[in-house]
């Protein structure tokens, strides 16, 4: 469940409060953040398929919606959501979109997927200030960047990106923009591995900071969702001040 309260809010929870006050710039101070807990699943497989992690991801029901305008001059909001849990190997995460234009041109890993139909996570797994770019066209193309800001992010090996496991509802071959109703989905399963500067040992009882993001660069309706607010004058999603809390419980 998704709470949302103020940063001085997070007094009553110390480890919270230690991690925001000691991360925050001033001028994020006064942000409002969101609380989301990540509950933990179990399969009979420890590697369960992934269309049974899309089935059981749809079970949790109508999930958190990536609906934040942030910036005057993109106002087209389409209909996006996602539902996350855990295990004890990988952190599952599925989008749902519905939009008025698709595309899904890029098929290398590390291609700039934000061009296409896109959505991102953007996690923080510690309090060093280095945080993942996870970033997903509709066909399942992945960038994979860590950083503690855009100057010095810097992009995963190949084969970090190839342990993360991906099924989109738009199959695997690229194609051109299409206008009209487009509904697409995307079920990812991303292993501690993934964390590729970090050694991860447990997520349970862990807090990470993120935010879950919409775009569409250089679509016919350029547009920039987010799921926390973001109080940057321009598109700006490499904002780690901006991420909400994470509590995998």
């Amino acid at each position: 469940m998704e709470r949302i309260i103020k940063i001085t809010d997070y007094k009553n929870d110390a480890r919270i409060y230690y991690l925001l006050s000691g991360s925050l710039s001033s001028e994020a101070n006064n942000v409002i953040m969101k609380i989301l807990e990540v509950k933990k699943e179990t399969f009979e497989r420890k590697q369960p398929d992934l269309s049974e992690v899309s089935a059981r991801l749809d079970s949790h029901g109508p999930g958190e919606l990536i609906d934040i305008l942030n910036w005057e001059n993109y106002n087209y909001r389409p209909d996006v959501w996602f539902n996350i849990a855990y295990t004890d190997r990988e952190i599952l995460l599925k989008y749902y979109v519905n939009e008025a234009f698709i595309k899904a041109e890029k098929t290398e890993s590390n291609q700039m997927v934000c061009e296409d139909s896109c959505v991102e996570f953007f996690v923080s797994p510690a309090e060093d200030r280095i945080y993942y770019n996870f970033e997903f066209n509709p066909i399942g193309t992945c960038l994979l960047g860590a950083g503690t800001c855009r100057k010095d992010s810097s992009l995963a090996p190949v084969s970090v990106i190839d342990s993360i496991r991906r099924m989109g509802s738009s199959g695997t071959k690229p194609f051109k923009e299409k206008k009209g109703k487009h509904s697409w989905s995307i079920t990812v399963a991303i292993p501690k591995e993934a964390f590729f500067r970090h050694k991860l040992k447990d997520f349970y009882g862990t807090i990470f900071r993120a935010n879950f993001y919409k775009c569409g660069d250089k679509l016919a309706q350029p547009h920039y969702l987010t799921w926390n607010p973001v109080g940057t004058k321009n598109p700006d999603y490499h904002q780690p001040d901006f991420f909400g809390v994470l509590k995998f419980v």
